[in-house]
């Protein structure tokens, strides 16, 4: 029997049991659909986290203080003060594979202005601190270094502080605020950023010149951390190592010292979220292949069903000429026809299920090329791997005993 007229076969076969052949298709049709709205989503989430992080500046790198040992009690890292502003001035004047530098002092409290107040934290920044965070300001203009000089009481605020201040459209250039007690001229507002994907506001914030932070709210002579920006995302462990050397040299630590700083990356923070989104991809897509295995097992035992009520038309093929090699491929291909057929259709309704999870409920969502393509290789490995049993019992039936058969 040549293999066009075994597809005719088979189709015949499904068309009979039209409904018991879709009840087996609805497994894998779940199975797939579960598979790659699971995988749209996983795919989706990294997109975005990356595409939020690629927002802060994919070649950032920071400098923080680093913990230490004192009377055997590690400190805590935000008490340290190694990070000094002769540190950032030599990161400026000695690195070669830095293009931007900016200290940092943070602080949080109450903004006040008239009536209005808002919870929110100011950043004492260089000129610098709007590149490397790719920041840019809409209305208004940037501090300058003669504002750094002199501890200008002046600032660009974000967005939301501006609507909590100012909630009826006036404009805040000009305006005078106060930050715990400090009065600061508003002179620039920053674009919005909206949330990231951890769930921050990145508008509710105010940017000061570092100086005004240091002496008139913090009081203090050491820096909270040092923000940098590499030449290119390429060069950041180059950047890093240079930034190593500088400061070690600047602290004057011996050579089996340990640092008194860390340094982190954005690179690494991009590849850690990247590996975690994979990992929470990887347990879902798992878990939605269980309902595949599940599918698969219900075309074996639909097929030996099939092969049981069919015993008397494979004896009367077998004693006319039928081969048992054709009578597995008949059963075979019938298998293999009914797990590609639901493959197609659970794509289709996946495709559609994560349309929906987008619409309804936000989810980020991308639907990987290759999870269909690997869909398709998945349904066929089921079909011919459940389907194989169920084939090879009816290829080693005796055609005398298959005819007499009730």
């Amino acid at each position: 029997m040549n293999f066009t007229n075994l597809i005719k076969v088979a189709l015949n076969a499904i068309a009979n049991n039209k409904f018991r052949s879709f009840l087996s298709m609805l497994g894998i049709i779940i199975g797939v659909a579960a598979v790659i709205i699971m995988m749209a989503i996983g795919q989706g989430s990294k997109e975005s986290v990356r595409a939020n992080i690629s927002q802060m500046g994919t070649n950032i790198i920071m400098v923080r203080p680093g913990a230490d040992m004192r009377g055997g009690v590690r400190q805590d890292p935000s008490a340290m003060q190694t990070l000094k502003v002769e540190d950032y001035k030599s990161i400026q004047d000695e690195a070669k594979f830095i293009t931007y530098v900016s200290p940092e002092v943070s602080s949080s409290g109450q903004c006040i202005y008239g009536a209005n107040n808002t919870s929110t934290s100011i950043y004492g920044e260089s000129t610098d601190y709007l590149s490397i965070k790719q920041w840019t300001v809409e209305d208004g203009s940037m501090f300058t270094d003669e504002d750094i000089k002199k501890s200008a009481k002046v600032c660009v605020i974000g967005k939301t502080v501006v609507d909590e201040l100012f909630p009826n459209g006036a404009d805040p250039i000009g305006k005078t605020i106060r930050f715990k007690s400090i009065p600061f001229r508003v002179i620039g507002v920053l674009k919005s950023k909206g949330y990231n994907s951890f769930g921050m506001d990145q508008d509710n914030l105010i940017i000061a010149p570092y100086t005004t932070v240091m002496k008139r709210i913090q009081a203090q002579t050491y820096l909270s951390n040092i923000n940098c920006s590499a030449i290119t995302e390429e060069m950041t462990e180059e950047a890093i190592a240079e930034l190593t050397s500088i400061l070690r040299a600047n602290h004057k630590l011996k050579d089996d010292a340990d640092d008194d700083f860390t340094i982190h990356s954005q690179q690494e923070m991009m590849e850690t979220m990247t590996s975690t989104m994979d990992t929470i991809t990887i347990i879902l897509v798992v878990a939605a292949a269980f309902s595949l295995l599940v599918a698969g097992i219900g075309i074996m035992n639909i097929m030996l069903v099939s092969v049981t009520e069919r015993t008397k038309e494979i004896g009367l093929r077998m004693s006319v000429g039928a081969r048992s090699i054709d009578i597995s491929n008949q059963f075979l291909i019938e298998s293999i026809m009914i797990s590609i057929t639901g493959g197609v259709l659970g794509v289709c309704v996946g495709y559609v299920g994560t349309m929906v999870c987008s619409g309804l409920f936000h989810l980020p969502t991308s639907i990987p090329m290759w999870s269909i393509v690997v869909s398709f290789i998945v349904c066929t490995i089921i079909g011919v791997g459940f389907g194989y049993f169920p084939a090879r019992k009816a290829a080693m039936m005796d055609p005398i005993e298959a005819i007499r058969y009730e």
